[in-house]
């Protein structure tokens, strides 16, 4: 795979969508779970990056994923939050335990 085909994908589509290409900064890692493509952009940019709902990144992972798959590579595709972000944390899931999950469902 070229190593660059992925991360020039991801360079293009942000910096064509945000208000500040200049601060769109791509990092590409290789490990035993495949390539991670790393994006930190201007904070005033996350919403059009990741558009509504998420729809705009969802994309943007589904491309890179024929992308790696055309080249038997599996591709990531992270966004990393910019500090001092303003976006109110997701509260921790909490998780059941098994035995009280199988006493609800009163089989």
């Amino acid at each position: 795979m070229s190593e660059t085909t992925d991360k020039e994908f991801v360079e293009f589509v942000v910096k064509s969508i945000v208000d500040h290409p200049d601060d769109v900064q791509i990092e590409r890692t290789v490990d035993e779970m495949g390539v991670l493509i790393s994006l930190k952009i201007n904070p005033e940019d996350m919403g059009q990056v990741i558009g509504r709902q998420g729809s705009t990144a969802k994309s943007i992972r589904t491309l890179l994923r024929v992308i790696g798959a055309k080249n038997n590579a599996r591709v990531n595709f992270k966004i990393i939050e910019p500090e001092g972000s303003n976006r109110p944390q997701r509260p921790a899931t909490t998780t059941d335990n098994v035995e009280d999950v199988v006493n609800d469902l009163k089989l």
